[in-house]
């Protein structure tokens, strides 16, 4: 890959983490739920599906393309990039999309209670 496509995933990151850090800390509204989380992930999931769409047929360069997506969305949710995989998997193979929904859901789970547990939680 190009440098200059490593420096728009960069840029697009750095944007994309400080408009998250903004949603958590402008919807900080208390109660059970993060908000700001819930904005983010499920914003970014119609933005990075919306924007696969149209970069499937898009003139622009790869470069602003990843810088959008892989680093402006990607560093807002990584739940999108999960979602469209999996409803891209079960368009595929309904039996694969499954697999890796509950592979992630069930891992992720698993890993960040080890990590509690090794980190010396409780």
């Amino acid at each position: 890959m190009r440098s200059s496509v490593y420096l728009g995933i960069a840029l697009g990151g750095g944007a994309g983490s400080a408009i998250r850090y903004w949603l958590s800390e402008a919807f900080n509204l208390g109660g059970l739920l993060p908000y700001g989380t819930l904005f983010a992930n499920l914003a970014g999931c119609f933005l990075l599906s919306f924007l696969y769409q149209k970069f499937l047929v898009s003139a622009l360069s790869k470069t602003i393309q990843k810088a959008v997506t892989t680093g402006f969305v990607g560093s807002l949710t990584t739940f999108s990039t999960y979602s469209v995989e999996s409803v891209r998997l079960f368009e595929e193979h309904l039996f694969t999309g499954v697999v890796y929904i509950m592979l992630s859901l069930v891992g992720g789970l698993a890993m960040t209670w080890m990590g509690f547990k090794v980190g010396g939680g409780k």
